[in-house]
């Protein structure tokens, strides 16, 4: 029986309309059974923006389930996440975030083409390299070529006011406290991501570096690419510097570039994700911040009258 325990997580921002008959419906309908629920506490300066609640069930065919869930949160505009109560027992060490469109609601070499005055042929490029449509280090040489002559200027005056994504402080203080090391694995710029790292308390970042020559951008690549494979290799080498193992590891992404790292995660997360990125992640987060990460972390003994 033990085996076939597992939680689900609705996560569900102001009037999204999930109530526990829908979820208790879905989870008999494969023959299995509500347990317990009870209500999550979320962080005060959130209170009046998402409803957070958990199910520990009884599931015989938790793949099945999954698929009407993923249906459900389609229809009704939350977050519903399924687990197996093991999972969420896992000693998390490490936490690795993509940064473009994941910890910042843009993309930093759109936001920079668009100064540059080729914004809209740079954003149908990135777009469709996301997706997966495009070889990634072809299209990030493309973008950056079309960057050529732009006033560096440009990057400091974007660090100085990124949009963040909702949740991130509450999210970065949560899992600092709970003793996670914080990184930043990005497809993007140096310079962004250290203003982040500085701003949130990040520990490491891994990202692409933007040649400046004479103040203005060269539009030339500096190798390594960090592209999809960069990523999973460089989560691996970090963890194991850090004497963490992989399956400890949290990974969070929204493209194409994000897949391999979150595979090789414990905890994978597709964060307001392209749909072949969502496709393909067990767990996702649409439509709430970056503090659903933190939901998705049990501890030993939760749910302990079952």
């Amino acid at each position: 029986m033990t085996d076939q325990m597992h939680v689900i997580v609705v996560m569900a921002p102001s009037g999204a309309l999930v109530n526990r008959v829908l979820i208790e419906n879905a989870v008999s309908a494969v023959q299995g059974q509500v347990v317990e629920a009870h209500r999550v506490a979320v962080p005060v300066s959130l209170a009046d923006h998402r409803e957070v609640v958990k199910f520990l069930i009884d599931c015989p065919d938790p793949e099945k389930l999954s698929a009407q869930l993923r249906q459900l949160s389609d229809e009704h505009g939350a977050d519903i996440a399924l687990q197996s109560r093991l999972s969420r027992c896992r000693p998390y060490g490490l936490a690795v975030f993509d940064m473009d469109s994941t910890l910042i609601s843009c993309e930093v070499i759109d936001e920079l083409a668009r100064v540059a005055g080729v914004g809209a042929e740079v954003a149908e490029i990135t777009d469709r390299a996301m997706r997966g449509e495009l070889d990634f280090d072809e299209s990030f040489r493309t973008r950056l070529a079309l960057l050529e002559g732009l006033d560096a200027g440009a990057v400091d005056e974007l660090a100085d006011q990124l949009p963040v994504q909702s949740g991130l402080s509450e999210m970065a203080t949560t899992l600092k406290a709970r003793g996670l090391k914080l990184a930043i694995f990005s497809g993007g710029f140096i310079p962004i991501a250290e203003r982040l790292k500085s701003d949130y308390g990040f520990d490491h970042v891994v990202a692409n570096e933007l040649e400046i020559r004479g103040g203005k951008v060269t539009g030339k690549v500096v190798p390594p690419i960090v592209n999809r494979e960069y990523k999973a290799e460089a989560l691996g080498a970090l963890a194991s510097r850090l004497g963490i193992h992989t399956e400890h590891c949290i990974a969070v992404g929204d493209g194409a570039n994000d897949l391999s790292m979150m595979a090789l995660a414990g905890l994978g997360v597709a964060f307001h994700a392209k749909p072949a990125v969502r496709a393909a992640s067990p767990i996702e987060i649409t439509h709430i911040g970056l503090d659903g990460v933190c939901y998705l972390m049990g501890h030993e003994g939760e749910f302990a009258a079952a």
